[in-house]
């Protein structure tokens, strides 16, 4: 076994292929969904000045727990991002697009959290997020946005959980009767809440301790402390999804894992998972956040997928499979390597993938590497082919055979059979 130095740190591992090829045509799926609802790529730096994140709430396990920060050699308090909404957000306030303004972005996040199945300190996500509108159809176009990726890879057990916090008066108000409903019976609850009850009575919501169970499915809901105009939103937010036809389930007690959340907040919940570890995304309104960061008053809602529990759910579903070959074509040379050469640049240049051996091997040899790479096709240059100007064709995975044709037709043959 390797030294452990010279092996992935905990809560990371290598992500080679075809899994890495799976996860680049996830997001090519994503971003051909968003980018034809107009959302562009923004591309935000991998760290940020520590105070960006302190945006998500000191009292955050985020934040107080899981965050890499450090000290840099110029002594600047710098945090590897553990999500990328701040970060975007940081960049609407830094350069001032025109709103509404609707941007995604994909890439790794760092926390430092348990590790376990599905779950990294170094892991990817998808999202979007769109300044400007506070229209509350808007919420209803980010979900459906995440809906309908979900539905283009292929799954169909995914359920989408809805709830409102609010605005921040009624949210106040709510912390106040969850302190007071926990309050009343502290000794039933876990060490651990009780201490997260004095600092931010919402993440004791959030537990998944046996001891803590009655009182979590007991505590007031957020829906009955919202004001009129947040009712009114969460209303039109629900309209909305229904003229879609997107099914919802109402969650009441939904609060995700962030301080910025107000008004609409959302899940999506893999139904082939574990009831305790299914959340596979989310997301909700942050109106204050861009104020927070310099910017003018600026409302924004949006969410983020995780690439690796999305993935799992696939795996769980059996949609979405990694590709099974890298090439289209494998180009076997026998007469010492200058027809394999030329000839796979020639296949490149016509934009077909294609492939060759190495080092002069033999005829055999090569075979099995052109089985083994998955090719279609294998293109074969013998002596004699070489001589008469011809090269043998082989259908590789299915009956055709072998076929001799003319060197210079080669490319339109391919093309015609790859179809």
């Amino acid at each position: 076994m390797a030294d452990p130095i010279f092996r992935a740190p905990k809560g990371t591992h290598d992500i080679l292929w075809p899994e890495s090829a799976r996860r680049r045509a996830l997001t090519a799926v994503f971003a051909d969904i968003v980018e034809g609802a107009g959302y562009t790529e923004v591309v935000p730096p991998m760290f940020e000045h520590v105070e960006v994140f302190h945006r998500l709430g000191d009292a955050t396990d985020v934040v107080r727990k899981e965050m890499y920060d450090f000290l840099d050699k110029g002594g600047r308090h710098i945090a590897l991002r553990p999500e990328q909404t701040a970060s975007i957000v940081r960049a609407f306030s830094e350069h001032r697009p025109t709103v509404p303004w609707k941007a995604w972005y994909e890439g790794p996040n760092f926390r430092y959290e348990r590790a376990q199945k599905g779950r990294f300190r170094q892991f990817d996500q998808v999202g979007v997020e769109a300044l400007g509108p506070e229209d509350a159809h808007l919420d209803a176009e980010v979900i459906a946005l995440a809906w309908l990726f979900y539905e283009r890879l292929g799954l169909r057990r995914v359920t989408l959980m809805l709830n409102s916090l609010g605005g921040p008066l009624d949210r106040a108000r709510y912390v106040e009767a969850l302190r007071g409903h926990f309050s009343s019976d502290l000794d039933a609850l876990s060490a651990d809440s009780r201490t997260t009850l004095a600092v931010n009575p919402l993440r004791v919501l959030d537990s998944r301790r046996p001891e803590d169970a009655d009182l979590v499915a007991a505590a007031p809901s957020m829906l009955d402390h919202l004001s009129d105009d947040a009712a009114a939103h969460f209303e039109r937010v629900q309209a909305a999804l229904d003229s879609l036809g997107i099914p919802y389930a109402i969650a009441p007690r939904l609060v995700r894992g962030l301080d910025y959340y107000v008004r609409t907040t959302f899940e999506f919940v893999a139904e082939a998972f574990d009831a305790a570890q299914n959340a596979i995304g989310g997301g909700g309104r942050y109106d204050g956040l861009a104020e927070e960061m310099g910017a003018p008053a600026t409302p924004g809602v949006g969410f983020a997928l995780g690439v690796d529990r999305t993935l799992m759910a696939c795996d769980a579903e059996g949609v979405f499979d990694a590709p099974t070959t890298t090439v289209d074509v494998f180009v076997v040379d026998t007469t010492g390597g200058d027809q394999a050469l030329s000839l796979t640049d020639e296949l490149r240049r016509a934009g077909l993938r294609a492939d060759r051996a190495w080092d002069a091997r033999s005829m055999k040899a090569q075979m099995r590497a052109a089985d083994r790479s998955g090719a279609a096709l294998a293109v074969i240059v013998g002596e004699a082919e070489l001589e008469s100007g011809m090269v043998a064709l082989r259908d590789m995975r299915g009956d055709a055979g072998q076929e001799t044709i003319h060197r210079s037709s080669v490319i339109d043959t391919l093309l015609a059979r790859l179809q």
